[in-house]
């Protein structure tokens, strides 16, 4: 029960950063509008405030998710074969077939490169929708999503290390690995479990990986991965950094994330852009990509004996849960923000992961609330 108790302050975190991209697409579209995007342009130490918060806050994030990532691949439900085939498989077929529709759509375009944007799952909001719609929702159905969700960062992460990086710098590169390896050797030989240690460890990784030309938010990631967690012992560095980590991520960094890469201006230009091929790929990737690949992998590793459906779950909700994985968001904003250098296809990328996301969500309710809690499995 503490599990779902954590989901409920949770939710309360993706119903914030839905009211901050309301109140940023508000707030950039009145009559001060523009005062309000030049904040988010205003130097702070010879960069704009956004770029602090999406290479500098945005690592703190990869740092929390990194540390997820771990404690579910040690002790959670991607710790055994038979727990996790059906997750993996289902987040596998969430993420390559939204990507192959946006690469058919943008065949041959220099937009081809925003694949990524509709391969991600928003866990925040996924969250949200769990905890309103209540016991109407199954708790393996709950699992399962989050589960899902978690392989989907995994995929991110990946996805934006090989993909989304400018010219890479080898010397920077070398140093970044071998600080890295002493981090590992520092947990595995020496078994430090000083928390401060890795914390500046991790901030000199990530100097040196944004200067190597490979996104700096990896090195939030990498640094997880060097954090001793052993038996998940309350007093180890990797469990008691992502229980402080947990309210900052929620209630400031994504929060001022979300606010900063929503303040777009709504005007005709933009919304024409919403019909180019960029936007329709994520439109179609999110909204149908998604539930067809979730749906359709769950629906084969079940077939093939290689899972079995969770307990009170039934093929509704496979397919609400492929629906509610079209809720791209945060990391869909991230990979958009990497994949386009015109201003005017971030901003419309934009536009269209929310106008996705939003529909993805409405569906996704839908389903859960008609199918309830205990469907016949037919």
């Amino acid at each position: 029960m503490k599990k779902y108790a954590v989901l409920q302050k949770d939710a309360i975190g993706g119903y914030l950063l839905l009211l901050c991209a309301v109140a940023s697409l508000v707030l950039a579209n009145v009559g001060f509008g523009e005062r309000y995007l030049d904040f988010w342009n205003r130097s702070l130490l010879g960069h704009p405030v956004s770029h602090w918060i999406d290479d500098g806050l945005m690592a703190v994030f990869f740092l929390f998710v990194g540390l997820e990532i771990k404690r579910e691949m040690l002790v959670g439900t991607l710790s055994t074969w038979r727990r996790s085939v059906l997750p993996l498989a289902a987040a596998l077929g969430g993420m390559l077939l939204p990507a192959t529709i946006y690469l058919l759509v943008n065949y041959g375009k220099p937009s081809s490169m925003g694949f990524g944007i509709p391969m991600s799952t928003d866990i925040a909001f996924v969250v949200g929708i769990l905890a309103l719609l209540g016991s109407r929702v199954p708790a393996s159905l709950k699992t399962f999503l989050l589960t899902l969700a978690v392989v989907d960062d995994i995929g991110a992460v990946l996805v934006i290390a090989i993909f989304y990086t400018s010219g890479i710098d080898v010397v920077f590169i070398v140093a970044a690995l071998l600080l890295f390896v002493v981090m590992l050797w520092l947990n595995k030989s020496r078994h430090v479990d000083a928390l401060w240690l890795y914390l500046a460890l991790g901030i000199v990784l990530w100097a040196l990986i944004m200067a190597s030309g490979v996104h700096a938010t990896i090195a939030g990631v990498l640094t997880a991965v060097a954090m001793p967690y052993r038996d998940g012992g309350e007093k180890r560095p990797a469990v008691r950094a992502e229980r402080w980590l947990h309210l900052p991520v929620y209630w400031v960094i994504l929060p001022l994330f979300v606010l900063s890469n929503t303040a777009i201006v709504l005007k005709g230009p933009m919304l024409a852009e919403l019909f180019r091929p960029h936007a329709l790929g994520i439109m179609a990737g999110l909204l149908i990509g998604k539930p067809l690949g979730i749906f359709v992998m769950s629906w084969l590793v079940i077939t093939l004996g290689l899972a079995e459906m969770p307990p009170e779950m039934s093929t509704r909700h496979l397919l609400a849960a492929g629906c509610l994985g079209g809720i791209g968001f945060t990391m869909s904003i991230f990979i958009a923000a990497l994949s386009f250098d015109s201003p005017m296809m971030v901003d419309s990328a934009k536009i269209a992961i929310l106008l996705s996301s939003a529909a993805a969500a409405v569906i996704g309710m839908v389903l859960l609330a008609r199918g309830g809690k205990s469907a016949d499995r037919a």
